[in-house]
């Protein structure tokens, strides 16, 4: 099984490695533009009342683009499946479904993480001041496996291009702007509140802000993105199963 997951990966690898200079170049210009923006330009009006609103952005940029940069890495998938066909060479091949599935989550985490370095480096040459530690790293990868999966899902289930990009305007837009990102969702309407905290990404944005302080995480937080990943990792093993027939 570990043989056929490293194949899934490898390909992967390949391109990214290939890419690699285009791939850390391109990931540098939104961070450049957020903390520019948000950070020294509005964020100078801004009190969060426990530091700076750059401190208290970047956690949340690191949550939205670990976000974007997984899910997106996925999205290619759907274009093999529906159009190109050549996901079936993986189907046909003598390799487990799930080791499949397994490889090209890791691909995306592996994308989702350099992508999220490069944010941390910008962030510190801006001054940011935040921590980064064995559990601030953990959470960023769940929360790059979550959108894997969900990219993942949505490429082996989804049937048009169209739908691709409905997927990204009804469900990770507003994610964007209203799980944490940019302002505490306790801002928010009751109604809103309850409905944003059922979502991953308000977790993720919040687990990073309180261990990039010092302070403890919440363990509901971490249990929701576990239970995220589990259950989102199960489907992705069930559509696959269900396509390889």
């Amino acid at each position: 099984m570990l043989y056929d997951i490293i194949t899934a990966f490898w390909r992967d690898w390949v391109v990214l490695k290939h890419r690699m200079i285009k791939f850390i170049l391109s990931r540098m210009v939104a961070p450049i533009l957020y903390l520019v923006a948000f950070g020294w330009g509005l964020g100078r009006s801004i009190n969060t009342g426990s530091g700076s609103y750059l401190d208290f952005l970047v956690p949340g940029i690191l949550a939205l683009n670990s976000m974007n940069i997984a899910f997106n890495s996925l999205s290619p998938l759907h274009g093999e499946r529906v159009y190109h066909k050549s996901i079936e060479e993986y189907f046909t091949a003598p390799i487990n479904p799930l080791s499949f599935v397994i490889g090209k989550i890791l691909a995306a985490i592996l994308r989702g993480m350099i992508s999220s370095a490069i944010i941390i480096v910008l962030a510190y040459l801006f001054g940011a001041n935040f921590m980064i530690t064995p559990l601030f790293l953990l959470v960023l990868i769940l929360n790059c496996a979550i959108f894997a999966e969900i990219g993942f899902y949505a490429a082996m289930t989804i049937d048009s291009y169209e739908d691709m990009g409905r997927f990204n305007t009804y469900i990770l837009m507003p994610m964007s702007f209203l799980c944490g990102t940019f302002f505490s969702p306790d801002k928010l309407p009751k109604l809103f509140y309850y409905f944003i905290h059922a979502l991953p990404l308000t977790h993720t944005s919040l687990l990073l802000r309180e261990i990039g302080r010092g302070a403890p995480p919440e363990l509901l937080s971490v249990l929701v993105l576990l239970l995220y990943t589990a259950v989102c990792f199960w489907l992705c093993a069930r559509v696959t199963k269900k396509a390889q027939q």
